[in-house]
């Protein structure tokens, strides 16, 4: 793996420098846009439809709508003239409970490896959190955006660093009609606990496949081999009530 960003985990007066790393990816089958006629694959230009020809990266300038077909453009001085946190910093605010932070503030994660000579003082923060039952709540700039972070033990042995999402870029579900208080039976709460009883088992990743990914592989896999594409039924899928499924 290749480090994204190279920089210092701080807190307090303690400071380690530490290699960022992306902890997952997404598995999934990339297509090409051909033209169908000739079978070339098409390309995307930047194109001024005021000019009426292609724009080069150099002729483009960034701005924000103000209001619809009004702008103002940005330039990268006046953005980086912004205060914010620094570049090559995590910087942790507080310690507090995972329990605490909900999943839905969850955007990304990373790994943390320390730079040589930082191993101990890695170490040492690694085993307080374990200790302790704690994680820490951190800001950092990745790419020039300044994000919220969870700084975490990871399977006992890693330092993990989530990206989060601010208080303000989540929804709050408020404008969604559910039900606020439905009477529900001492029989009906023992027959819905019994049936998750029933289903309840350990977290194991490596249970649960990409179904469609593995699908398209196949058919792209028959195509190449030159085999006929036949669609395959659809399931008939029933709508059952849940009472009467407990039932």
């Amino acid at each position: 793996m290749r480090p994204l960003w190279n920089g210092t985990l701080t807190f307090g007066l303690v400071a380690i420098p530490v290699r960022l790393y992306a902890a997952t990816e997404r598995n999934s089958v990339a297509f090409r846009m051909l033209h169908g006629e000739c079978g070339t694959p098409v390309k995307y230009m930047k194109w001024c439809p005021h000019c009426d020809r292609e724009v080069p990266t150099s002729e483009i300038v960034k701005a924000y709508e103000y209001q619809k077909g009004q702008h103002v453009v940005v330039t990268e001085e006046e953005m980086e003239a912004i205060p914010g946190p620094s570049a090559h910093a995590i910087e942790i605010l507080d310690f507090v409970k995972l329990t605490d932070v909900d999943p839905v503030f969850y955007e990304k994660s990373f790994f943390l490896e320390p730079r040589e000579g930082a191993e101990k003082a890695y170490s040492l923060l690694l085993d307080s959190m374990k200790v302790e039952g704690k994680v820490a709540l951190a800001r950092v700039a990745i790419r020039a955006k300044e994000t919220l972070a969870v700084v975490r033990v990871y399977q006992d042995r890693y330092i993990l660093l989530e990206t989060m999402f601010w208080a303000d870029e989540v929804r709050s579900g408020e404008e969604l009609r559910v039900p606020e208080q439905v009477e529900l039976g001492a029989r009906e709460r023992t027959m819905a606990s019994t049936l998750i009883e029933t289903l309840s088992a350990p977290f194991e990743p490596d249970r649960y496949k990409n179904r469609q990914r593995e699908a398209v592989a196949d058919l792209i896999q028959r195509k190449v081999q030159g085999r006929e594409i036949v669609k395959e039924p659809e399931a008939n899928v029933q709508v059952i009530d849940l009472m009467e499924a407990l039932k």
